[in-house]
């Protein structure tokens, strides 16, 4: 049984279809990741997952329940962690815990050994005491991990978690996602970081409410047909100007310039001799692997109107 499983999945807000036609399944114990830029329909699907929105039209499934027909069951065995969680300044981290367990019904027995094991879990038991007020950001996103967990749930649902986020907490929040893969925990994911969405297992590309993609990420790469070089000169942004004159995929990504091209040996050559007339030196030019990055980079404009 899947763990969560939508099917045709559309919402409206009047004129506007911000989820459209959507079709996915996640398997249980799996880290899936809905990617895309804001606006995508990402926390619009998480809504419609929780319970917090009606669908217009389609169906979903989590953990076996259907989300129309039994909302509240449904919200009974999932964490949602939405982007801006419901902390409270002026309560301490064991307060906050104690607040969520209230909310989700856990018993005073039951919540003990809970908390000090999400404490552990999360690093935050030297700071039990602390209001939740005082703490840094990644500390915040723990904490509100942490509370989402406290009953226990089945699938976990983390709407970009790590927004904000300073790169040494992001990275210290993956570790802990990926700890509760080995309690067989369902994590589904929503990102616009491109480096987050290759630690998941699995991804759904969105763009303007529709799925483009759904796979692994190396299955989700192989859309981008032909090959791609990786271009390093003097005067990248002049050099990547001149270039989208003859290339219609050209990113630019610091000192580096991406080129898709159909013929890698003949595009070589190509470029060396437009670039040597133009004045400009090449410290590098070869094949490389395409990037989560390069892939939005070349499907992302072609839905665009």
């Amino acid at each position: 049984m899947d763990a969560i499983r939508a099917e045709h999945l559309t919402r409206r807000f009047g004129e506007t279809l911000a989820v459209d036609d959507v079709t996915f399944n996640v398997q249980p114990g799996e880290i899936f990741g809905l990617v895309g830029p804001d606006g995508a329909g990402k926390t619009t699907i998480m809504r419609l997952l929780t319970g917090i929105l009606d669908p217009s039209a389609g169906e979903a499934f989590v953990d076996g329940l259907d989300i129309r027909k039994h909302a509240e069951a449904v919200k009974d065995r999932i964490g949602y962690m939405s982007q801006r969680f419901g902390l409270y300044p002026d309560l301490t981290v064991i307060e906050n815990i104690d607040f969520y367990a209230d909310l989700y019904g856990v018993t005073r027995k039951e919540r003990g050994p809970r908390t000090r094991e999400l404490l552990a879990f999360s690093n935050l038991t030297p700071f039990a005491l602390r209001k939740a007020g005082n703490l840094s950001g990644g500390m915040k996103q723990k904490l509100g991990l942490a509370c989402a967990l406290i009953h226990t749930p089945r699938v976990l649902f983390l709407d970009e978690p790590t927004n904000g986020v300073d790169p040494v907490s992001r990275r210290d929040f993956w570790r802990i996602l990926y700890r509760l893969l080995e309690e067989r925990v369902t994590i589904f994911v929503s990102t616009a970081y491109m480096d987050e969405a290759e630690r998941c297992g699995r991804i759904g590309l969105m763009h303007r409410g529709r799925l483009l993609a759904c796979d692994s990420v190396p299955g989700v790469k192989r859309l981008m047909p032909g090959s791609l070089l990786e271009l390093r000169c003097d005067a990248p942004r002049a050099a990547a100007a001149l270039l989208r004159k003859e290339h219609d995929d050209v990113a630019l990504f610091g000192d580096r310039i991406h080129i898709r091209v159909d013929d890698a040996e003949k595009a070589t050559r190509s470029l060396q001799e437009a670039m040597g007339k133009a004045g400009f030196e090449i410290h590098e030019l070869r094949g490389v692997e395409p990037t989560l990055e390069d892939i939005f980079m070349a499907v992302l404009p072609k839905e665009t109107p």
